[in-house]
């Protein structure tokens, strides 16, 4: 009975030591993650973009336990690293951390973040990257996934489309408040005072305003302009072409329908001109009346700008929808 009773309370001994030992690594587990959100919140307070390092990343980022998101941006700022997109990227993340720091729903449930590449080049490596910039979501448990990694070469990094990513990925909205810009109010005032003066000092030789070639070339301009794509281009701040990291080949036209480069608003701008260039004088050989060599070279010098730049913006147009099942000269 004696042997019972010693063993019985030997058991109790063994559960309450490990029932202390439990609670007292839960404790310290929930005190390592009070410190972490209470640094970074500090650190928030200063900067709405974190600045890391490869040890900070890893203790702040990657190491558990952790009860927040983290949105890092991986870029490249220094100057010799000649990275104009960077720049760009950084200035629309630095708006979305802004918009985010600043709005009634700020918590501690999301920061942003940065590493730059001369400061964290071990981050890149354990990543496996070797290009920037790159927008990635360390979620509060678990590891990122494929979709945790933003692809900017089909929706660009404008601050909206970057919050719509962090949106989808943390189920936190951020409004997007961009800080007011006077420099295309500045620049009409200035476009309108130059028109204006120019109004008043031909004033009395208005003749020009009843060209229709004039108006024509201005709204052939505006048309080239909204049919290339120079509208997304502002809204979504797409890069100006892509090189692939493996290859190291560059394309200007972009692979999907979804999206588009500035090189490749440029192409289709410069394609649609020399098209409109071919009727042009197809109509301008039609007006001669006398049946002359430059009737001739007008009628066949339009069709062949029309035929051969036709078929290149129909090539253009079946390498972004593929499986369009018309060519015409060119694959």
């Amino acid at each position: 009975m004696a042997a019972d009773m010693k063993h019985l309370l030997f058991s109790v001994s063994i559960f309450a030591l490990i029932c202390i030992c439990s609670s007292s690594l839960k404790k310290k587990e929930v005190d390592t993650v009070g410190e972490k959100v209470q640094q970074l919140s500090d650190w928030n307070n200063k900067k709405s973009i974190i600045r890391l390092n490869g040890e900070k990343f890893k203790q702040y980022v990657k190491a558990a336990p952790k009860n927040y998101s983290v949105v890092v941006m991986l870029t490249a700022l220094q100057a010799q690293r000649q990275c104009s997109v960077c720049r760009q990227a950084n200035d629309e993340f630095t708006i979305l951390a802004n918009s985010w720091r600043y709005s009634q729903q700020y918590s501690n449930r999301l920061f942003f973040t940065m590493v730059d590449y001369d400061e964290g080049a071990d981050v890149f490596s354990s990543l496996k990257l070797n290009t920037a910039p790159v927008f990635m979501h360390f979620p509060a448990k678990g590891k990122p996934k494929k979709s945790d990694t933003m692809d900017i070469h089909r929706v660009g990094f404008a601050a909206e489309q970057i919050a719509k990513w962090v949106g989808e990925r943390t189920d936190i909205q951020i409004r997007v408040f961009r800080p007011p810009n006077y420099s295309g109010t500045l620049a009409l005032a200035l476009l309108l005072s130059l028109i204006g003066g120019l109004l008043y000092l031909k004033r009395n030789n208005l003749e020009f305003l009843y060209n229709r070639t004039f108006w024509g070339i201005g709204a052939l301009c505006i048309i080239f302009a909204m049919t290339s794509g120079q509208m997304w281009n502002h809204i979504r701040g797409p890069p100006v072409m892509h090189k692939n990291p493996q290859t190291g080949q560059i394309n200007y036209i972009h692979g999907s329908s979804q999206g588009q480069f500035v090189a490749e608003t440029y192409i289709v701008f410069l394609l649609n001109a020399a098209v409109v260039g071919g009727f042009v004088m197809l109509n301008e050989a039609n007006m001669v009346k006398s049946d002359s060599g430059k009737k001739r070279i007008l009628a066949v010098v339009g069709l062949g700008c029309v035929v051969f730049f036709f078929s290149l913006l129909l090539s253009v147009f079946r390498s972004k929808y593929q499986g369009y099942p018309y060519s015409f000269l060119f694959k």
